[in-house]
């Protein structure tokens, strides 16, 4: 049972790893997120999310929410289900391939949302009447349905999946600007802080019909869909679709050759973009604001994504090794995975106490009690599922009135008391 909020025995958790999985799961972390009973996958890029794998997916969308509210921005939570009307305003009906549509009671036409311009364009509008309403930030953190043709990448690319998408509504160019410039920081520290900062880049990418270019956050991986080029001793990158534009490559590279560019070519996976969308929501839905001169203006946007659960399946591809996942602290299930492979009474009423103490000092806790398994097979099953540390509870340890440390991240365990192990964690 849970104690605290914080602790939990493996034992009563009702999922399990495995070594059974589909022979269509060819992605990583597809393959270790279902071996470690993270998640449960019903049809093809729609995954069920087991209690490991929801405690990780709020951890994470924790971080983005705390991001973007330094940002300034606002949580709402707009509608899913969305009417054809809004989207002939825009014109994207029939132009967004991966949209499900179906009809609805007197065969009304309706979309599950991919995106949401459509929908947060004229909402923010209606609260808006001059200049001085302005600038406002909103964001969301929902779930998201896209008719993929290739959903065949585990979380990396899902028909339904965790996103969180941010729109900002500005009077001039230079606010955008501003405010585009601190998202960019802010999502720099999402990377950071689960565990991927040092090999993600600020990517320059195409901007399609709104820009001259986009930006994306590209998480270099061997294992990667997309293809970028890092210039040398930055964190920045190009994608390969816009490497042949000359204007970015001025921009950019300055005096650095474009050969040693292409040199430095790198696989990687798409964990969020952002957009200047400018005015072409806004004008298409009236979505305007009275300026300081009088005159009525459309409000200039800008929007910005990060797929959460996508971010899940990058971390896992970046970080793991031969035995299973390794997670960053900040969003592991757990931050201590305790192992008890006594078989006497008194060695489980220790390993209870231990359990206990953890609790109280509001440490989170999977604690392995399970009766049934070897040794061996607990050890395989903790590294498998990736909890940062490891502490283990044994005839031996007790014996020395010690506990067996060891970090998912090393190969060497050590034997330490539990002041010390307490410290180790903290």
């Amino acid at each position: 049972m849970y104690a605290g909020g914080f602790c939990m025995r493996q034992s009563e958790l009702f999922s399990r790893t495995t070594k059974n999985i589909s022979k269509d799961e060819l992605s990583i972390n597809a393959q270790l997120l279902t071996r470690a009973g993270y998640i449960s996958k019903l049809m093809a890029g729609v995954y069920s999310m087991l209690p490991l794998g929801l405690k990780v997916l709020n951890k994470v969308e924790n971080i983005i929410r705390q991001e973007m509210a330094s940002l300034g921005a606002q949580e709402v939570l707009l509608p899913a289900l969305q009417p054809r009307e809004i989207w002939d305003k825009t014109g994207r009906w029939d132009k967004v391939d991966v949209l499900y549509k179906f009809k609805g009671r007197g065969e009304r036409e309706l979309a599950l949302g991919p995106t949401h311009e459509e929908v947060v364009t004229p909402l923010i509008g209606s609260f808006v009447q001059s200049y001085r309403d302005l600038p406002i930030f909103v964001y969301q953190v929902q779930t998201k349905f896209r008719d993929e043709s290739r959903a065949k990448s585990g979380l990396l690319r899902g028909r339904e999946f965790r996103m969180k998408d941010m729109y900002s509504f500005h009077s001039s160019q230079g606010e955008l600007d501003e405010f585009y410039a601190e998202t960019i920081k802010a999502y720099v520290r999402v990377f950071e802080r689960c565990g991927i900062g040092d090999k993600t880049y600020l990517t320059y990418a195409s901007g399609g019909i709104f820009s001259k270019y986009s930006h994306e956050f590209q998480t270099v991986t061997q294992y990667g869909e997309d293809s970028v080029y890092v210039i040398p001793d930055t964190k920045i990158a190009i994608n390969k679709e816009i490497v042949d534009d000359p204007e970015v490559l001025s921009e950019l590279l300055g005096n650095i050759p474009k050969e040693r560019l292409l040199q430095n070519e790198h696989r990687a996976i798409e964990v969020g973009n952002i957009f200047k969308l400018g005015t072409r929501f806004s004008s298409m839905v009236g979505a305007n604001y009275v300026a300081q001169d009088g005159t009525s203006q459309p409000i200039i946007m800008g929007c910005y994504g990060i797929g959460s659960s996508r971010l899940i399946g990058t971390i896992v591809e970046c970080l793991h090794d031969a035995s299973g996942i390794k997670w960053p602290e900040e969003i592991a299930p757990f931050r201590l995975h305790l192992l008890s492979l006594g078989r006497s009474e008194s060695e489980q009423r220790i390993a209870d106490d231990v359990f206990s103490k953890f609790s109280r000092a509001g440490i989170e806790v999977l604690f392995d009690d399970r009766a049934d398994l070897s040794a061996g097979e607990k050890f395989k099953d903790s590294d498998l599922i990736g909890i940062p540390h490891r502490a283990v509870i044994s005839s031996r340890t007790i014996s020395q009135d010690r506990i067996e440390y060891k970090r998912r991240d090393s190969d060497s365990a050590t034997l330490i008391t539990f002041e010390e192990l307490l410290k180790a964690i903290l």
